[in-house]
């Protein structure tokens, strides 16, 4: 044994004799926006013959030492990288789509030697406060709706007022599925206010830098 590989067997017709080498780094998860890139590293030691990606079980793009990256998709490419004996590819899915989410493998066609990671496609989609602007009376209780149209996985739905988070217990969010896997969101928030004040509610999921948002001009007429 070395390296956690069989020395000096002979496994497929690319492996040859003699033969030692072993996935060192990677691939690590990754969860992009639907629409983008993901990329996965697969690090192998010297002496490795052939490194083959697979999604979800299907191969999808093989690189092959002695000639290099064998591409049969233009959504599936690979950048290969060279640093001192250690041989690294790097597979790029192009034009995510929320079907790509699951299992992403790199194997060198060595007895246990695949290693995996997770890719996690998500969907942002739409969000908006069905009025744009509100007139509100002293001491009157109104309910403000925000809604989320096709997101994937459903988001988090927070509310902020003057740029100050409101409590939770002020409003009651609901999920729903929606078509083609994604899902909606409806929350409602019921608030007295006393002042002009500008309400956003926001929506996140991990894919986003940051929030999406949506505004409303709470207009108090005293």
């Amino acid at each position: 044994w070395c390296c956690m590989c069989i020395c000096g067997l002979i496994f497929g017709s690319l492996a040859g004799l003699g033969s030692c080498y072993s996935i060192t780094k990677g691939p690590d998860n990754a969860t992009v926006l639907a629409g983008s890139e993901a990329r996965f590293n697969c690090t192998v030691s010297a002496g490795w013959k052939i490194l083959i990606w697979l999604s979800k079980g299907s191969p999808v793009l093989t690189v092959i030492s002695s000639q290099g990256s064998v591409e049969t998709t233009e959504r599936f490419t690979s950048q290969n990288y060279t640093n001192g004996e250690e041989f690294t590819s790097e597979l790029i899915i192009h034009n995510t789509q929320l079907s790509d989410s699951g299992r992403i493998e790199c194997s060198i066609q060595q007895p246990s030697e695949n290693n995996f990671a997770f890719l996690s496609v998500q969907v942002n989609g739409s969000l908006f406060i069905k009025n744009s602007t509100l007139t509100v009376k002293e001491n009157q209780t109104i309910e403000v709706v925000c809604e989320a149209l096709g997101w994937a996985p459903a988001p988090d739905i927070t509310w902020m007022t003057n740029d100050s988070l409101i409590d939770k217990s002020s409003y009651v969010t609901q999920q729903s599925p929606g078509s083609h896997g994604l899902h909606n969101a409806l929350s409602t928030l019921t608030l007295t206010p006393r002042d002009t004040e500008v309400l956003t509610c926001l929506a996140d999921i991990e894919a986003l830098p940051s929030p999406q948002n949506a505004t409303v001009t709470l207009i108090f007429d005293n």
